[in-house]
């Protein structure tokens, strides 16, 4: 099947526990653990969001959704952590996860592991929890302007991320804050074809 698991929720492998370390932060674009896409995570509406923006193999459709009217959606740009809420006293958050194998949302935690690595867990009905470590690809992402204004959001002190973002020397290829910050959603480019995920529909649209 040429759709693969990007969020990789049911594993048999182990998953170890991230050791407390200092706070990492969780946005920016990571590739999962069999190579085969990369998820942008950015802070949207005050709570951290994950879409896919980037496939080894282009032209994947959302085929294993349940919703007829959704089989035909391109797997780019899809949602896959949704909502996910930082759980107080600790460097990790909760939300769902979509799994796009069989089209089903799940319970699902992020947690950073250093700088570098993000270690996702789900489970399904409460057990049957695995695990899997994203490496990431490109760097943090300030808040932009869409989801520095969205209810929830805290506002920004332009310390450290966004330093991060404006200083092109050392981002790597895929996905720069710049363009993350300045593009808008649908627009097209041969770099960044995603741009801010805060601005796409199923992220800009969701209830709270």
């Amino acid at each position: 099947m040429r759709l693969a698991l990007y969020t990789g929720i049911i594993l048999a492998a182990g998953y170890t526990c991230p050791t407390p370390a200092l706070a990492a932060d969780p946005t920016g674009d990571w590739r999962v653990a069999d190579g085969v896409a990369n998820i942008r995570v950015a802070q949207c509406n005050g709570s951290m969001w994950g879409a896919v923006s980037w496939e080894k193999q282009p032209g994947g459709r959302d085929e294993n959704n349940p919703d007829v009217s959704k089989k035909n959606r391109p797997t780019l740009g899809m949602a896959t952590l949704i909502d996910m809420k930082k759980k107080p006293g600790v460097d990790q958050w909760e939300g769902q996860v979509y799994n796009a194998k069989d089209g089903q949302l799940y319970s699902a935690t992020i947690t950073p592991a250093g700088t570098d690595q993000l270690e996702i867990k789900g489970c399904v009905m409460g057990f049957l929890c695995g695990g899997e470590t994203w490496t990431r690809v490109g760097p943090p992402i300030p808040l932009s302007p869409a989801n520095a204004m969205a209810r929830g959001a805290p506002k920004s002190s332009g310390a450290a991320p966004k330093a991060q973002g404006t200083t092109g020397a050392t981002a790597p290829a895929p996905a720069a804050p710049k363009a993350v910050g300045a593009a808008k959603a649908g627009q097209k480019g041969a770099a960044d074809p995603i741009g801010d995920i805060c601005l796409l529909p199923e992220i800009a649209g969701f209830a709270h």
